[in-house]
């Protein structure tokens, strides 16, 4: 992985002059072609699916299901942006249509998502994976700190729910507060689309039975959640990528802390989210432009542009085991391990359960 200093030695607007003006013009026409595309391929997956019936195949085929609404929801990430259409009714109605089926409210989640780019990596005011310090973490019940420290591949809907850790309010709460006043009527109505959606679930379990509804959408939802969890938590988190406050924080510095990453097979599938520096530089560029974008600022962000080829599992692994808490204080601040022995902990031992006590060890204090 590459450098990183804290001296820019640009500025966003030349960033921005850069980028050819094409990429700043999203096209509704092409923004329908992947919508349809990977309408298209789950439908055929859903006939393939129902067309076997139960049996080993289930589970691959629920990956690439769960895979597909993973890239739908991307599809509703660049609607919440503006950049799937320069028409606001395309992104608000397209948007809806994506991502109520995964039950998430589709304006509540635009405005959280917003607050995490206007704060990307602010340790005090960013809404997407805030870290903890030693003293959080210990402070935490023993649920809350197995999910942050074990189980966070599954902590999509908790969040939608509750929040992450040390911020308050529910994307599923009109009234609170996550939201300004002026966009609690928009969240309001995507909460009633879900209401309707988990409706509409419940029924399908009276009338197909559980198994049916756990076959052909909880197992892809679970998919998804752990797409969701595994590309957000790797674009935010690796030991040297660092977490600023106060003062040391910038618009800039904190969208360049950011790590862009190949996921090999399923670049394309989920829409190029791995080139994410330059969507938190300039987040209404739509995904089909981002790799160009890319290409185009490269050479002016030299070592400040994070790119690594680590392999998935591997960074994964490597940030499980040492990205736990950040420092007491500091304005600029990287994750440090809990102990030195659990960060060189077998691969095998860092999602299991963590002993009787953590949270309260000398390590946490």
């Amino acid at each position: 992985m590459t450098s990183h200093a804290d001296e820019l030695p640009f500025t966003l607007r030349e960033l921005r002059e850069a980028i050819p003006a094409r990429c700043f013009r999203p096209s509704t026409a092409r923004s329908l072609l992947h919508l349809g595309v990977d309408g298209a391929l789950l439908a055929g997956l859903y006939a393939l699916s129902l067309a076997l019936g139960p049996g080993p195949w289930s589970v691959p085929i629920a990956v690439l299901q769960g895979t597909l609404f993973w890239a739908l929801f991307l599809v509703g990430h660049d609607c919440g942006h503006g950049a799937f259409s320069r028409r606001p009714g395309w992104n608000e109605w397209v948007g809806h249509l994506v991502h109520t089926p995964l039950l998430v409210p589709y304006h509540a989640w635009r405005l959280s998502h917003r607050s995490h780019h206007r704060h990307t990596q602010d340790a005090d005011r960013d809404e997407a994976w805030p870290p903890l310090s030693r003293r959080a973490l210990r402070a935490l019940p023993a649920l809350s700190r197995f999910m942050r420290l074990r189980a966070f591949l599954l902590v999509f809907p908790l969040y939608l729910l509750r929040n992450g850790p040390g911020r308050a309010g529910s994307h599923f709460d009109p009234e609170g507060p996550l939201f300004a006043e002026s966009g609690r009527a928009g969240v309001r109505k995507s909460v009633t689309a879900c209401v309707a959606m988990a409706a509409a679930l419940l029924g399908a379990g009276f009338v197909f039975g559980p198994g049916a509804v756990a076959r052909h959408w909880l197992a892809p939802y679970t998919v998804f959640a752990v797409w969701v969890s595994l590309v957000t938590y790797l674009q935010h988190t690796a030991p040297d990528v660092p977490w600023y406050r106060g003062e040391g924080w910038s618009y800039l510095r904190g969208a360049l802390a950011t790590v862009d990453r190949r996921y090999g097979p399923f670049e394309r599938l989920h829409h190029d989210v791995g080139s994410h520096a330059v969507h938190h530089l300039f987040p209404r560029i739509p995904h089909y432009r981002l790799r160009e974008a890319t290409r185009a600022v490269a050479p002016l962000l030299g070592p400040h542009h994070r790119v690594s080829r680590e392999p998935v599992l591997l960074a994964l692994l490597r940030a499980a085991r040492r990205c736990q808490a950040i420092p007491e204080t500091g304005e600029r601040v990287c994750y440090e391990p809990l102990s030195p022995a659990r960060a060189e902990a077998p691969a095998a031992a860092i999602f299991a359960a963590p002993p009787s006590g953590a949270g309260s060890s000398p390590a946490t204090r």
